[in-house]
């Protein structure tokens, strides 16, 4: 009680700092004053309502977070009620922050103190627009929606191989109907409904890409001037746009590689300078789009232009020169 009231006086001197550990049910928080004095520690729930209750109730300061699920809709509502947020890039507060003796309560104080000092050390996170939001939910959807189907699909060859059988090689849209005919008889009261399933999913990921070819003439036509590139389709395309969803933030174009982990990461020390893999920082669902893009327009189905001579300039011969040639097509 004493710490709380200690707060509540000094709330409005506008040099504390607030860290926010986010969990599920409650939150921890924790309140520095301006010498980096514990103010206040406590929990609160994870809901506009509590979030929106004991935070309006306080002087303008900097709170941080952790992005992650909450994150988006959390820091939308601490801006609203007039404080500095700050989005910690989850990685990098491990990479600072990490000790033996975690706990909810230790992990806030950190993020309040790592804050205080300088938010450029969590390498802040910036969060899309809700309208944006909403629209890369449509993606995510269909990534779900592909993924479930392809486990069902994997499920089923490998029933029938377990029993000696072997399926025609189809694509996966027209796999429920194209294998049917050779399931062995004894499986197909086992196999039916699952076939059944894939069949909707199909439907259902079709209905997906008329969305998504839907947004783009209607609120991303940016996205159209990506497509003009071969191998570049309406679900790459508008996954780019969604995920950059702010292009003046960049200020080259050469930064977009390194956000989203496409740039060797690099461990120099001395006269010594490993060749290493790509960082993989950033969304992994985009960097998929984009090699299979790459792979693409590398491929034999490839149209002649810039982009594919280049990337056979320096495919090479060897496994590692093609993946390299892949990645910088990327």
């Amino acid at each position: 009680m004493t710490k709380t009231s200690t707060a509540t006086r000094q709330g409005n001197d506008g040099g504390m700092t607030v860290g926010v550990d986010v969990s599920d049910g409650f939150s921890s928080i924790c309140i520095l004053d301006r010498e980096g004095e514990v103010l206040e520690e406590g929990r609160v729930r994870t809901t506009s309502e509590g979030m929106g209750q004991r935070f309006g109730a306080m002087a303008p300061c900097r709170v941080v977070i952790e992005a992650g699920t909450h994150s988006p809709w959390l820091s939308r509502l601490l801006s609203g009620l007039g404080h500095e947020v700050v989005v910690a890039n989850a990685r990098k507060v491990r990479l600072i922050g990490e000790s033996t003796q975690k706990t909810d309560r230790a992990d806030a104080e950190t993020l309040a103190r790592l804050g205080r000092l300088d938010p450029k050390l969590l390498s802040p996170v910036a969060h899309r627009p809700v309208e944006m939001q909403v629209d890369l939910a449509v993606i995510r959807s269909r990534a779900a929606l592909v993924a479930a189907r392809s486990l069902l699909v994997n499920q089923v060859r490998g029933t029938v191989k377990a029993m000696g059988g072997r399926l025609p090689s189809c694509s996966t849209r027209s796999f429920h109907h194209k294998v049917l005919g050779a399931i062995p008889e004894p499986l197909l009261i086992a196999v039916t409904p699952v076939l059944a399933v894939i069949e909707q999913l199909s439907k259902e990921i079709d209905g997906v890409d008329a969305r998504i070819g839907a947004l783009i003439k209607e609120s991303y036509p940016e996205a159209r001037l990506l497509m003009q590139v071969d191998g570049v389709g309406p679900l790459i395309s508008l996954t780019y746009v969604l995920t950059l969803f702010d292009p003046h933030r960049f200020q080259r174009s050469r930064q977009v590689g390194p956000f989203l982990g496409m740039t060797p990461r690099q461990r120099a020390s001395g006269e010594r300078s490993p060749r290493l893999g790509i960082s993989k920082t950033g969304n992994g669902y985009l960097r998929q789009l984009l090699v299979n893009g790459a792979h693409y327009i590398l491929g034999p189905f490839g149209k002649d232009c810039d982009l594919r001579r280049f990337g056979l300039a320096h495919a090479g011969t060897t496994g590692n020169t093609k993946k390299r040639a892949i990645v910088a097509v990327a």
